[in-house]
């Protein structure tokens, strides 16, 4: 409803500019803490037309002339050098109407298919804490844009030929597998010890690019090798991914792009129309404006990860309208030289979501280390904190319902957590504060959804609800009533919004505010132990409310559980 509303506030500013012979470039329209909806544009009218921004807000408010009938405006008014707009009780009525027991839908539709991949993580061991965030900003960003109505689909890049999988096949023929452990563990296992003897051993370099290049001219027993020990790592990863709530439509791996000569063709195209500096045998790009150089070829003949990413994202630009990359701040040259090569094919560029680290408070994550925490330990850690605070609650629970409620709050504060923030901030991950359940983070706006279902299922009788009542919103007077349901109507503007700008941070938000407006209405306006027909109008709006945490924490990927 407010994108109706504000379209509504845009028709009659301009016509009231328009009969004023005001020439404007920006109606200057953005949110407010003291109406609906208010405009600045007298600030820049008034260095235009020499007066001051109030004696010109007041003039433009002369010439407004609110529509009759049906309009969701109830007045327009200054406030200095603002102009004011206000929602009216058709505004109220329509949000509620609109909003059905089965979904809480974006105001608006659009058209298109999105490619987005993320995760993305080397096939060298289990998915850590570094890695989370990646996925969790891909995946929320997936659910974001298909509830704004696109057609959207996940794809995981696998690097199946880079260093990291040529050490743990290399290491997997002088070091056991472990066959007691999950997978990607074991797998990784594997890859540190075998850094240690490559870092001990100088002379193994050599066989270590020896197996590369192999695999690179698909000699048949080494590409054997490597999709047994890929296919296992990755097997453990998309356990992991499954326990965040996260799945992938399609995994795309890089080494198809070499074998059926798409790199080849990619790299004669760059050498044909692209500024290239030769050392011996390698092939260096020069690209406008990027100090570095992209190297297409190295001296020993093998491709670059970003040699095959070229062929990679030329291939997926032609299944789809967008493509949109989820990348960690250490790839934003990378990020910079794909758009200016890309732009050399012809091939548009994707957009790019750049994200800060997550590091720890002793340092930074290294796989190669043995410096990480891996997603499966935090996740267990975060389940088993949150199973304590639901078993100090619930004493009167059975065991199997408090492990499910504990799983699902546990889950939701890791995601939450991930993307509460802008995406090019930093995070310190600071275990005492992730495991924090009592802070405003998806176990806030969890227990919200909670407690509107106890209001529910406590109603005598609520089965109306479902049964055409004919509502009267005029019942529900108290501003915290009020101010509930104008948060309500902002949730399909704040999907197009989150949808173009590509920001998780302002739903999490959105989901934080809706929670404690429903927790301030809550407080002052009491739901059961009120006169029938009043009741029945807030039961409508506690009904409401529950649908659309249930809907803003699907787009986080969080579960809503009906009872905490």
């Amino acid at each position: 409803m407010f994108v109706e509303f504000k379209t509504e506030v845009e028709h009659v500013l301009k016509e009231a500019l328009e009969k004023a012979s005001y020439k404007y470039e920006s109606l200057d329209l953005a949110e407010s803490d003291h109406a609906d909806i208010s405009s600045r544009v007298a600030f820049a009218l008034a260095r235009e037309y020499k007066n001051s921004p109030k004696s010109i807000a007041d003039d433009i408010v002369k010439h407004i002339a609110l529509p009759t009938g049906d309009t969701l405006i109830s007045d327009a008014v200054t406030a200095g050098p603002y102009i004011n707009f206000y929602v009216n009780k058709l505004y109220l009525h329509e949000t509620l109407q609109r909003i059905d027991a089965g979904s809480v839908q974006a105001d608006s539709k659009k058209k298109g298919k999105i490619v987005i991949e993320h995760t993305s993580a080397n096939p060298d061991g289990p998915l850590h804490i570094g890695h989370l965030r990646n996925a969790i900003i891909g995946d929320g960003l997936a659910r974001v844009l298909k509830r704004a109505g696109y057609d959207v689909e996940t794809q995981y890049y696998v690097n199946d030929m880079g260093r990291q999988i040529a050490v743990v096949v290399w290491g997997a023929e002088r070091i056991p597998i472990a066959t007691t452990k999950k997978a990607d563990h074991a797998i990784v296992d594997v890859y540190i010890a075998a850094n240690r003897l490559l870092e001990e051993h100088e002379e193994y370099q050599s066989e270590l690019k020896a197996i590369m290049g192999l695999y690179e001219s698909g000699d048949e027993l080494v590409v054997q090798k490597y999709e047994t020990l890929v296919s296992m790592s990755l097997s453990g990863i998309q356990k992991s991914l499954k326990l965040l709530n996260i799945q992938h439509d399609r995994f795309v791996y890089e080494s198809v792009f070499v074998r059926d000569g798409s790199v080849a063709e990619v790299v004669e195209e760059l050498t044909r129309e692209g500024n290239i500096k030769r050392e011996g045998s390698a092939l260096l790009l020069q690209l406008d404006g990027i100090e570095k150089e992209l190297v297409l070829r190295r001296t020993d003949g093998t491709l670059l990860y970003t040699t095959r990413d070229l062929a990679y994202h030329r291939w997926k630009s032609n299944s789809c309208d967008r493509m949109i990359d989820v990348f960690g701040k250490d790839h934003e040259l990378v990020s910079q030289q794909l758009t200016k090569a890309l732009a050399l094919m012809g091939v548009r560029a994707p957009e790019f979501v750049i994200f800060a680290f997550v590091s720890l408070p002793t340092g930074s994550l290294s796989t190669r280390a043995g410096r990480y925490i891996s997603a499966d330990e935090l996740m267990a850690k975060i389940e088993a904190r949150a199973y304590e605070e639901v078993d100090k609650r619930r004493k009167d629970m059975d065991e199997d319902k408090k492990r499910e409620i504990a799983k699902k709050v546990g889950i939701g504060a890791l995601r939450y957590d991930m993307v509460k923030v802008s995406p090019e901030k930093h995070i310190v991950f600071v275990f005492e504060d992730a495991l924090d359940i009592e802070k405003k983070g998806a176990p806030f706006v969890q227990y919200s959804h909670a407690r509107a279902c106890s209001i529910l299922r406590a109603a005598e009788d609520s089965s109306f609800l479902t049964q055409g009542y004919n509502y009267d919103t005029a019942l529900l007077r108290e501003e915290s009533e009020k101010e509930l349901i104008k948060k309500l109507a902002k949730f399909g503007y704040l999907v197009e919004e989150a949808s173009v700008e590509l920001k998780l941070h302002l739903v999490a938000k959105y989901a934080r505010e809706l929670a404690d407006m429903f927790n301030v209405f809550y407080k002052f306006c009491p739901v059961l132990n009120v006169e029938e027909s009043l009741m029945k109008e807030r039961l409508h709006l506690v009904d409401c409310t529950r649908a659309a945490l249930r809907d803003v924490l699907d787009v986080l990927g969080i579960e809503a559980p009906d009872e905490m």
